[in-house]
């Protein structure tokens, strides 16, 4: 019974399904609607906003404690990219002497460890990156307006962040290539 009510049930299916496509086809050529809007579909009318609505209250001025958060943040992230740029020579040099080594080998630990220094050096400027993207996110979501003074100078040196991070990413995806 069980075989006969899923035959009977794709049947109908398929009946179904038939009756829908053909009605499709009974329109003559030329005779379809057309997809432009119609006139009961445009938007008419002028909604003003009513009297003595509220603008947007205007962003505050930069704060002098922002300004020294965000520019100690600067100054942690370029002094972690100091630090990683300093190792980068050594640690390349030591991933290129390993490269086509044994796994186990004591080159290849070598440079496995300084490659691992390297991720250690770029975490200042990910921590920082990390904090001006909270920054970011609490002004943004603290005012309407598109971009407050806040929000323009947190974002520039976001932006500042994130292309260092960026740069030693591309390094260190490279380097770590290198000793697959």
């Amino acid at each position: 019974m069980g075989a006969a009510m899923t035959g009977f049930r794709n049947s109908t299916a398929l009946l179904a399904a038939a009756l829908a496509l053909s009605a499709c086809a009974t329109v003559p050529d030329g005779d379809y609607p057309s997809l432009e809007r119609r006139a009961a579909e445009r938007l008419t009318g002028s909604a003003l906003p009513a009297e003595g609505a509220d603008s947007p209250p205007p962003a505050p001025p930069l704060s002098a404690d922002l300004e020294t958060q965000v520019a100690r943040l600067l100054r942690q992230a370029r002094n972690a990219h100091g630090d990683f740029e300093r190792m980068r020579g050594p640690t390349g040099a030591m991933v290129s002497a390993a490269r086509g080594t044994a796994r186990a080998s004591e080159s290849w630990i070598s440079a496995q460890v300084a490659l691992a220094d390297l991720q250690s050096a770029r975490s200042g400027a990910m921590v920082a990156l990390a904090e001006l993207d909270e920054l970011y996110v609490k002004e943004r979501l603290g005012y309407s307006q598109s971009v407050s003074p806040s929000a323009a100078l947190i974002g520039e040196a976001r932006d500042t962040v994130e292309i260092l991070v960026s740069e030693e990413d591309l390094v260190i995806d490279r380097l770590a290539g290198m000793l697959r």
